[in-house]
């Protein structure tokens, strides 16, 4: 079965840094688009990063200077470094991307299950 399986959050103090990761597991032909967002409670889920299959990065405001998004399409994997967190980037966070399954060859948006980052002031 297809899935995207996160990985890397965790506590961390305000300044400190951490990298997500979100692996593309299941028989997969293409990774293509991959974006993060994030939903904090009483939030809306919103953008953090995302990278289009062409490479092009887009970050959300609140974040641009402090994030970099990364895929590794020979591993199927996806990376979101973190720097200088803030209390206020406390969420869980979510990968969403664009795979082609080897069993259908159509490409279909698949979401990643989150992963806490809590980050203490």
């Amino acid at each position: 079965q297809v899935r995207l399986v996160e990985s890397g959050g965790g506590l961390v103090q305000a300044g400190g840094s951490l990298q997500l990761s979100c692996a593309a597991s299941g028989s997969v032909v293409r990774l293509g688009a991959m974006g993060w967002y994030r939903q904090a409670p009483g939030k809306q889920r919103e953008l953090v990063a995302q990278m289009t299959s062409m490479g092009i990065t887009n970050y959300g405001d609140s974040v641009k200077g402090r994030v970099t998004i990364s895929v590794d399409k020979v591993e199927k994997t996806g990376y979101l470094q973190m720097n200088g967190l803030k209390p206020e980037d406390t969420a869980v966070y979510y990968c969403n991307a664009n795979l082609t399954p080897l069993n259908s060859e159509i490409p279909t948006d698949y979401w990643g299950q989150g992963t806490q980052v809590t980050v203490s002031s």
